[in-house]
This record gives structure tokens, C-alpha cells and sequence, in this order.
């Protein structure tokens, strides 16, 4: 028979861990994720996920995770024939495999992060959903999360352990210091609740940069609509930059550049972390007199969502530096400079 005994030890055990990083994504934008792994110089993992007849899902991991450092990413959006459900539920089935699995750590990259603006009851009866997702997250087996531009900053709180909170501003800002036909442009919040977004788009653009913001009023019971009402701040005769986390139908943005231009403002552009561009969004801001508009790329953009003012800006490099940070157990916030806990 054969023995299996091992010869006695005389002093303490010492062994040294190798790490091991592995990236999975969802099917809902795996354009960003390939590009993070590109930058990141290292293979994207083949999550084999399957659809089931009955529309179920089945991710089957094509290789060990045992004691990895496992990033499953996933933006919260709608892609041809899948709904935000489909991607937060595929992306919750991904982290439970992976802790079934043994992985080490498990983070949910979330560059959109969905339900986001469901975070508080804004009357009786209503969900809090974002906290919901995240109590999600934490059942599935997720050990952090990161995404990137939260509608509230509060939902970090949400999540009992670590949230890596990113910030394309740097970004956009960047954009708009190279392409912006003129120096002298005031940061402009589509409405108030956005004022700190744009005093930080303002410091990264420059020192001489103004803050204004448009004050808007929602018509009661009505969902995805607004009417911009006023100014706050000095636009006359100045280009105007919108700044927002997310465009969705894009009322509240067309809205606001109707009345800044009201008020004297030479041109508009605006921009965003997410371009949602739920319907009839790209036909506002075909027929909008908004010049440019500027977006990442959390989200994929279809073909008929192209249209000529839509400039993308892509952000797979900061996402990968955040993640290279976490990996090596390094500071996310020092990337920002600290500018993404504001």
C-alpha cells in the first residue's frame, strides 16, 4: 500500500503566496473589459456563461480561481436582447461561482453602477433599490466594489466593506483643455444637486474657470421630466460646459442649454460619465442646440446612438489603473489625488 505520511518538521512552516490576478466580464459591454485587460497585459478569463432555454444563466470558469484575485466586470446597462436585470443578475451568479470556487478576493467592477439614482425615498412606498443591489453583492460573495461616478457618493455606505469610488472628471476635463475652441468657459451644473461635480470639473480645468448652475423644477408625479427655470452664475456671453454624471433621456440637459442660451451664453456642450441615452435621448440631442457632446465609455454606445455630436472619451486605462492598484494593494484615491471621495 502505498504511504502517504510526510517526515516531521523541525521549525515552523514557511511558505511564500504567489498572486495570481483574474478577470472575467459580463456580456454587456465586453469591449471595455478586453480593453482594461489590454492594458493591464494580462488574458481575459473565459467565463463559458450559457443560456439555459428557459432564459436561465450558467457561467462555467475556463480555468482555476483558487486562491485568486478575481475582478468581474460589468456595467449595469441595457445591450441587444439584455436588460439592466440581465447584467446585474449575470454578474451576481459570476461572483458566486467564483466563491464557490475559492477564490481570495472577489471584486465586483461595476463601471456603471445600476439603480444608482434609487438610493433614497423621495416619497411613501417607494424601494431604496441601490441599497438593494448592494445587499446583493454581499450575498453573492462579493469582497469590494468599484465603479465609477455614483449618482450619490452615499452608496459607498451602503456596502458593508470596501467601495473604490473612480472619477472620470479628470478625464473629461482633459478633453475639454484640448478641444475647446475658447479659454474663457464656465463649468455648469444642469441642476443644483450636480453644483459640487461641477466645481471640481472647474478646479481640474483651470483656476480662472467659473461655476454656474441652472435650477430646474419637476413637475409633480411626472417621471423624466423637468423644466429648467433660471441661472445661477454669470454666462453671458461665455461657452457654457454641462456637466453631469449620466444622460439618460436627456431632458434635463437639453432643458438647461435652452435657457443658458436664453440668458446670452455664446455656445453649449455638454458632458458625462455614462451615456445612457435612453429613448428619445439622441433625438433631443440631434435637434438640441447643444455644439458637442462629450462621454465615456462605462456604457457601450449602439451604432444608431453614433451620432456626429457624440465625441467618447475612453476610460479603460483609469478603471485599469484602479484595479492594478487594488490588486497590489496599492492607493486608489492617490491616483485622483484624493478628488474621488469628494
Amino acid at each position: 500500500m502505498t504511504s502517504f505520511s510526510r517526515p516531521a518538521r523541525s521549525g515552523p512552516m514557511e511558505l511564500t503566496p504567489t498572486r495570481k490576478m483574474y478577470l472575467l466580464t459580463g456580456r454587456t459591454h465586453p469591449v471595455l473589459a478586453q480593453e482594461i485587460a489590454a492594458d493591464l497585459g494580462v488574458e481575459l478569463g473565459d467565463a463559458n456563461l450559457v443560456d439555459f432555454a428557459n432564459g436561465e444563466v450558467r457561467p462555467r470558469f475556463g480555468a482555476s480561481v483558487r486562491g485568486a484575485d478575481v475582478f468581474i466586470i460589468q456595467s449595469h446597462g441595457r445591450s441587444p436582447g439584455r436588460s439592466v436585470n440581465d447584467s446585474l443578475l449575470e454578474q451576481w451568479i459570476m461572483i458566486d461561482a467564483a466563491k464557490r470556487a475559492s477564490a481570495k478576493r472577489i471584486t465586483a467592477v461595476c463601471p456603471y453602477y445600476g439603480y444608482s439614482r434609487q438610493d433614497r425615498k423621495s416619497k411613501g412606498r417607494e424601494p431604496i433599490t441601490a441599497r438593494m443591489v448592494s445587499d446583493f453583492f454581499t450575498t453573492a460573495g462579493a469582497d469590494r466594489i468599484m465603479s465609477m461616478d455614483l449618482h450619490s457618493g452615499q452608496i459607498q455606505g451602503f456596502f458593508d466593506g470596501p467601495v473604490d469610488h473612480l472619477t472620470a472628471v479628470p478625464l473629461l476635463t482633459d478633453y475639454l483643455r484640448e478641444h475647446a475652441p475658447s479659454g474663457d468657459f464656465v463649468m455648469v451644473a444642469p441642476d443644483t444637486g450636480r453644483t459640487k461635480v461641477a466645481e471640481q470639473a472647474a478646479r481640474h480645468a483651470g483656476e480662472q474657470v467659473d461655476v454656474a448652475a441652472v435650477y430646474k423644477r419637476r413637475p409633480k408625479d411626472a417621471v423624466n421630466q423637468v423644466e429648467a427655470l433660471d441661472v445661477m452664475g454669470d454666462v453671458e456671453g461665455r461657452m457654457c460646459v454641462l456637466i453631469d454624471d449620466m444622460i439618460d433621456t436627456a431632458g434635463t440637459i437639453c432643458a438647461a442649454a435652452e435657457i443658458l442660451l436664453g440668458k446670452g451664453a455664446t455656445e453649449v456642450w455638454a458632458m458625462c460619465t455614462h451615456p445612457v441615452l435612453s429613448d428619445p435621448a439622441t433625438d433631443r440631442l440631434k435637434n438640441s442646440p447643444i455644439s458637442r457632446v462629450v462621454v465615456t465609455d462605462t456604457l457601450p454606445l449602439p451604432t444608431e446612438k453614433q451620432i456626429d455630436k457624440i465625441e467618447v472619451v475612453p476610460i479603460a486605462k483609469v478603471i485599469a489603473a484602479c484595479i492594478d492598484a487594488v490588486f497590489s494593494d496599492g492607493s486608489v484615491s492617490q491616483i485622483f489625488g484624493g478628488e474621488n471621495q469628494t
